[in-house]
């Protein structure tokens, strides 16, 4: 009998209960990704990268099982990370989740995802009017401005911190203020892709927080664009643009590549990936590897990036003020974005004499098409014959190469 009761108390012991008792912040990373699951699934919110990142939040907090191995992908400290053998550990004792962190880790999965992103993308608007290069533009103030957020919150937070009995935290390095800023591309797989190369330990983190706001957009971008527009001009009709031919959509994505890649070489691979896409697309000659890059492929990577990136999201890493201040720093950063599309707009609009709807100006933002369709939305309801999808399309797509070649910057400077 004895040793009957010897067993349960050895199986309770390596439960994963154990492990909750011990460490009750398994038990709010679980509800976290509980809340999450929700948000994907009965509020549709990103569902598509929302589910498996929060099914790997939830995998990697149940403690004992083990998903992922991250001192595996992190050099000991001292230790030479180009002499570190990541890959002998992985291919010897990592599991099903390691082997998919390595397309993460060594950028992999974010091009392949800009290329389904290219198939399924129309730069005919931003062909049309050329000018709305300069809203997707705009909208990057977010990241430039985050950066030098991040570099400074330390200051006020241990400042709290030291008032309210809080331990106080380190300043984010360049590397990691750099990854932070991205967030306000609003494109996950161009902050994941940054995040990767300089500074992966924030990786789970930054992609929970630019995925979220990505999903948020409708609900943080209408109170910022109402503040800083007029209803006068909310209520701008715009002029329909102009038909672009086909020759003119398969010279665009050969130009930018040329172009972008020579000026920027680090943004080579984002862009080189999003434009063969695209010319995939619209030269109507590979319609079959078009289908599987769109779809199949699209589809494999998404799940693949998703689980792997929720992984990294365990409790040990997760729960700390840094996260939080992630959090906060990307909403600032999305709101930032979002409003320095909106006042060029209104710079726009008043250099054209009432000829450009300042709202078209948010979509500058690369959550492609949800911010686009917020433009739309905010400026029907202003004046119900107003139709600015097409116009928002142009800043929107602007701003997917917007924050690719942003990203390419950051890493030229840090990595």
């Amino acid at each position: 009998m004895s040793a009957f009761f010897d067993t349960l108390v050895s199986i309770w012991e390596n439960s994963g209960f154990m492990g909750i008792a011990e460490d009750w912040r398994y038990l709010l990373m679980i509800v976290v990704a509980c809340l999450l699951l929700y948000l994907a699934i009965v509020k549709e919110f990103e569902p598509l990268l929302l589910l498996p990142i929060a099914f790997g939040m939830l995998m990697a907090n149940l403690p004992g099982s083990g998903i992922i191995h991250m001192q595996y992908f992190i050099a000991p400290e001292g230790a030479d990370p180009s002499l570190y053998p990541m890959f002998s550990e992985i291919l010897h004792n990592g599991g099903l989740a390691d082997m998919l962190y390595l397309g993460v880790k060594l950028g992999i999965y974010p091009p392949l995802i800009f290329l389904g992103i290219g198939t399924m993308t129309d730069f005919g608007p931003l062909i049309s009017n050329p000018k709305s290069l300069l809203l997707g533009a705009a909208a990057q103030l977010g990241i430039f401005a985050t950066y030098f957020m991040a570099k400074f919150v330390h200051i006020p937070y241990n400042f709290l911190a030291e008032l309210l009995g809080f331990a106080p935290i380190d300043p984010f390095t360049g590397p990691e203020a750099a990854a932070i800023a991205i967030i306000g591309g609003a494109d996950g797989p161009t902050a994941i892709y940054v995040t990767s190369i300089l500074a992966a330990g924030l990786l789970g983190s930054i992609a929970v927080a630019a995925y979220s706001y990505m999903a948020l957009v409708p609900v943080i971008q209408p109170p910022i664009m109402k503040v800083l527009t007029t209803k006068k001009e909310r209520s701008i009709v715009m002029k329909q643009l102009r038909t672009v031919s086909k020759t003119e959509k398969i010279i665009f994505p050969i130009m930018c590549t040329i172009i972008i890649s020579l000026i920027l070489p680090d943004s080579a691979v984002l862009i080189g990936m999003l434009m063969l896409g695209n010319l995939m697309k619209e030269s109507g000659v590979v319609d079959r590897i078009n289908r599987t890059a769109g779809n199949e492929l699209m589809n494999i990577i998404t799940i693949f990036l998703g689980l792997s990136v929720g992984c990294t999201t365990s409790a040990n890493t997760f729960l700390n003020a840094r996260t939080v201040l992630i959090i906060v720093l990307g909403l600032l950063a999305f709101s930032f974005g979002t409003a320095g599309g909106v006042l060029f707009g209104k710079l726009m609009c008043w250099a054209t004499h009432g000829q450009v709807n300042p709202l078209i100006g948010s979509a500058g933002v690369s959550a492609v098409p949800m911010a686009a369709r917020v433009s739309q939305k905010v400026g029907q309801a202003e004046n119900p014959t107003n139709f600015l999808l097409m116009h928002a399309m142009g800043p929107n797509v602007a701003g997917v190469i917007g924050s690719a070649v942003a990203a390419g910057i950051l890493i030229n400077i840090f990595s």
